[in-house]
């Protein structure tokens, strides 16, 4: 069976408190969009991992395609698989493609081996691979607060709009992004900040991150720019970057920034 999970981006980030566990609570908007890995898997001998496309850093061990298998053959008694994946979501972006992987995986699990897991329970199992990886199992644009696994759901279309997405040659570790921002409570709730017409969120919807991203790395400062000198009515880096998205009325030309970025027009 094959399946193709997709990204996300973030619409605002707020870093509100710094948490007795180490991690920080966040309130933030996810909203999926059409960039696809390509997911699949065979019964096989043994359970094995193995990728193409873009190389995913680290050990195989640690996949959490992998792990998110584990955790149901414990529970269930599955039998070994062999699992394929062709990276095309850039990795290091803000973009959530691993822990889509892993949701994405679980569903795919959960209608083959038919084990009857509702989506609330699938959330249970992707809640133990990552912050962000439960909100791939419902896969619907939603209010995210605590480390960003509390979902509420939030009413946006941006059907009606051309999104592009840059992706800068440049990486940004999610631990740089952390230690450059000082945790505040903002003054309007981003929860009432998305409600407001697309074309009102540049002055009002902000991502914390960006303020000691861009002076660390003004090439993506840099692409944010363009993203609005080329017309977009609203731009932003996505979660700790290093991608950067734009919302536009009509398709932009981009051209002077795909000889070093990747550009994706959604």
């Amino acid at each position: 069976m094959i399946i193709f999970p997709n990204a996300k981006i973030n619409i605002g980030l707020n870093v509100i408190s710094r948490r007795a566990d180490g991690y920080h609570n966040i309130e933030t908007v996810f909203y999926p969009i059409k960039v696809n890995d390509a997911l699949e898997f065979i019964r096989a001998d043994d359970t094995t991992f193995e990728s193409a496309g873009l190389p995913i850093p680290g050990r195989v061990e640690d996949n959490l395609c992998l792990k998110g298998y584990e955790l149901l053959r414990a529970d269930f008694g599955l039998p070994p698989v062999s699992i394929c994946l062709y990276k095309h979501i850039p990795i290091g972006a803000g973009l959530g493609g691993g822990s889509s992987d892993a949701a994405f995986f679980i569903r795919l699990v959960n209608d083959y081996f038919n084990l009857g897991l509702s989506d609330e329970e699938m959330m249970g199992y992707a809640r133990q691979l990552g912050a962000d990886c439960a909100f791939f199992v419902k896969n619907k644009p939603v209010f995210a607060r605590g480390i960003g696994d509390e979902f509420e759901q939030v009413h946006i279309d941006l059907s009606s709009y051309k999104i592009v997405l840059v992706m800068p040659p440049v990486h940004v570790s999610t631990g740089e992004a952390y230690r450059g921002v000082t945790p505040a409570k903002p003054q309007t709730a981003l929860r009432e900040l998305i409600k407001l017409p697309v074309t009102d969120w540049k002055s009002q919807i902000k991502n914390d991150f960006e303020d000691s991203v861009f002076k660390n790395h003004p090439a993506i400062r840099g692409v944010k720019a363009a993203l609005y000198e080329a017309g977009a009515v609203y731009a932003s880096m996505s979660g700790s970057g290093a991608s950067v998205f734009g919302i536009f009325q009509a398709t932009p030309d981009l051209s002077h920034l795909e000889n070093e970025s990747q550009v994706f027009f959604l």
